[in-house]
């Protein structure tokens, strides 16, 4: 399995970027992937998650209202759409995958994916 992700750049505060994120390889019926971000001297950051199906989909607290996730299984992608950008949102966003059945998704941080992506900066500036 191979994850490409894209999408990141720089944006103004209370702009809006959308990522996406290819898988290649198997995947299957119950497959999972998520969103998370690193900034720099932190840790890595869940975001969001939704099976493949696009049936289900959390959300972190520090995002919900501003960030949606959504996939497309035909093309095998997954997106973050982000609006209401914020200068704290500025970090490298991933993209994470494994198989893992949608009522488990929930309880999955970034020590359990097992296949992630290569990373796309995101910059929002004041």
């Amino acid at each position: 399995v191979q994850l490409q992700a894209s999408g990141g750049g720089a944006v103004q505060a209370g702009g809006s970027l959308r990522l996406s994120c290819v898988v290649s390889g198997r995947t299957g019926k119950n497959y999972g992937m998520g969103w998370f971000r690193q900034a720099p001297g932190t840790e890595r950051e869940f975001l969001a998650s939704i099976s493949l199906n696009g049936d289900s989909a959390y959300y972190a607290d520090s995002v919900k209202g501003r960030f949606t996730i959504s996939t497309d299984s035909a093309e095998r992608t997954v997106y973050l759409h982000m609006s209401g950008l914020r200068p704290e949102d500025t970090a490298v966003y991933y993209c994470a995958a494994d198989y893992v059945p949608a009522e488990m998704l929930i309880d999955y941080g970034p020590t359990d994916f097992g296949f992630w992506g290569q990373g796309t900066l995101v910059t929002v500036s004041s």
